[in-house]
Formats: C-alpha cells, structure tokens, sequence
C-alpha cells in the first residue's frame, strides 16, 4: 500500500514537471485588416535626443509594417518647435494621408518646457483640423529628465512604447476614415 502511494506521488510528480516544462501556448499573430487604398504616412522626428526619440520611430515602422502602413518616408527637424510647420507643409502636398510626429522636449533651464510642447501640440491640432489629414503625435515632455543613464534608457523604453502605440493609432483612425469616407460617397452618413 505505501509502494502504491509512492508510485503514484511520483507519477504526479512527473505529470507536474510535465506541464510545467511543456512550452507556453503563444497567442497567434493577430492579423491587422487591410487597407482597401494603399497609405502613405510622413513621419516627422526632432533631432535633439535622437538616440531617445529614434526609438519611437523604429517601434513604429515595425509596428506599422504588421499594420500595412508600409509606405513611411521620415523626415528629421532640428527640435519638437519645427514639427507643425513641417507637418503642415507635408499635409497641404496631399501626398500623405496621415503624419506623425515625435520629439522630446526636456527643460533647458531657459525656458518653460511644458510651454513649447503645449505649443507643438495645440499647432498639430491646428494642421490636422484645417487641412483634414490626422496627424498623431509622440512629441513628449517629461516632467523631470536629467541626463544620466538612467533616464535615458527609461526613455528609451517610453519611447518605444510611443512607437508602437502612435502605429496602432493612425492605422485605426486611417481605417475609420476609409470606411467613413466610403459610407459618405455611399449617401449612407
């Protein structure tokens, strides 16, 4: 009766390791719908903190990429204050039909940062509105960021992150807007 037992806490033993060696089931790739237009997206990156904001822009290319955005020309500007400009130019082309755009705007100890990213931010609202071409922004301004290692790998991180939620974004929004665009030459909106 006690060889019994044993065998069978060692036969659940084996099961349990088992399991737990057997590799994790992984979610399938979800597939993003497709577009029914091919799209074209502008990609505005300020310069200052490169090594920081280039991280939100390859997340969103790869991102974009698994979203069928696959047309991504990048365009670069000294800092965050010359993206709408920038993005306004692009969006009057009418080449592309979204633009996004990303900075990062620290305080210098000059000026209020908060002031120019509040700038940046209400001009790309003004491109998007007045010319009908959505326009996403990863221009982001921390409320402290210090030039250690530390932070910058942290924002870094926060950055790719950016990347790939600014990707979800627009290829959602471009869908909505195909479809809407669709049931309005429909007569059905």
């Amino acid at each position: 009766m006690n060889q019994m037992l044993q065998d069978t806490q060692v036969q659940t033993s084996k099961a349990e390791t088992y399991q737990a060696q057997a590799p994790v089931p992984q979610d399938p790739v979800k597939e993003h719908p497709r577009f029914a237009k091919p799209q074209r997206v502008a990609f505005v990156q300020a310069c200052w903190h490169r090594d920081v904001v280039e991280e939100a822009r390859i997340a969103f290319i790869k991102e974009a990429e698994a979203r069928h955005l696959t047309h991504v020309d990048v365009f670069e500007v000294p800092g965050s204050f010359e993206i709408p400009l920038h993005a306004q130019v692009l969006a009057k082309t009418r080449r592309y039909t979204a633009i996004v755009a990303a900075g990062l705007v620290v305080d210098g100890g000059i000026y209020r940062h908060e002031f120019v990213a509040d700038t940046v931010i209400k001009a790309l609202m003004d491109v998007q509105l007045r010319t009908e071409v959505p326009v996403f922004s990863a221009v982001l301004t921390p409320q402290q960021f210090h030039e250690t290692e530390v932070h910058y790998d942290f924002f870094r991180r926060h950055f790719t992150i950016k990347g790939i939620e600014v990707a979800a974004a627009c290829a959602e929004t471009l869908h909505g807007l195909e479809r809407l665009r669709g049931q309005v030459a429909a007569g059905i909106v």
